[in-house]
């Protein structure tokens, strides 16, 4: 994203629908966590779909301590989504993308359980501040993982619909019209559920 962009989202980070949790971000950021901020062009604490990605990329951790997990982000995996979120005229206003591991992890790594583990208070913390929430979208296995683990591990979890597609790096590549026709679907049918 360009830095007027930035600058932008930065100063509106306190915007009442994304304070709590961008108040989260700065607990987890004092625990020595690196997490990016809530994105406040999204739909914050009134978001009605949960796009839930794995953990935040390369590009977003490199802009430090001004990282915000958005999809404005300007790597091939944010486009992607942005793309097909506009074609399936899902408002970003209804959604709340979000990583279910927020911080970042070593280049390369790939999550393990331990991850999820570690990470599944922080999704339980997020998930307890969306009371519109009407679907969650997971996008790849860890996410998929993360969110059922947080589902069949916390007592009494308030149960939302949850729809699973593909991750969309072009890293997954083998099957990408396939991969982009279920996220096109899948968020067309999450826009239905906000009107």
């Amino acid at each position: 994203m360009d830095e007027q962009t930035r600058h932008r989202k930065l100063a509106a980070i306190d915007a009442p629908h994304v304070a709590p949790l961008n108040d989260l971000v700065r607990q987890w950021r004092a625990q020595g966590r690196h997490v990016p901020w809530f994105d406040p062009d999204g739909g914050g604490t009134g978001a009605t779909v949960l796009l839930l990605m794995e953990s935040p990329g390369p590009r977003t951790i490199a802009a430090g301590t001004a990282a915000i997990t958005t999809e404005d982000n300007p790597d091939p995996t944010a486009r992607h989504l942005r793309t097909a979120r506009i074609e399936a005229e899902l408002a970003a206003t209804a959604c709340l993308r979000w990583n279910v591991i927020p911080w970042a992890l070593p280049t390369g790594h790939k999550p393990t359980i331990d991850d999820l583990e570690d990470a599944r208070p922080a999704l339980a913390q997020v998930s307890e501040l969306l009371h519109s929430l009407h679907v969650v979208i997971t996008f790849g296995t860890a996410a998929l993982n993360g969110w059922m683990r947080h589902l069949t591990l916390t007592q009494n979890p308030r149960l939302v619909p949850t729809l699973a597609v593909p991750h969309p790096s072009p890293a997954n590549g083998h099957r990408r019209a396939e991969t982009h026709q279920r996220i096109l679907n899948t968020l067309r049918s999450a826009a239905g559920t906000t009107s």
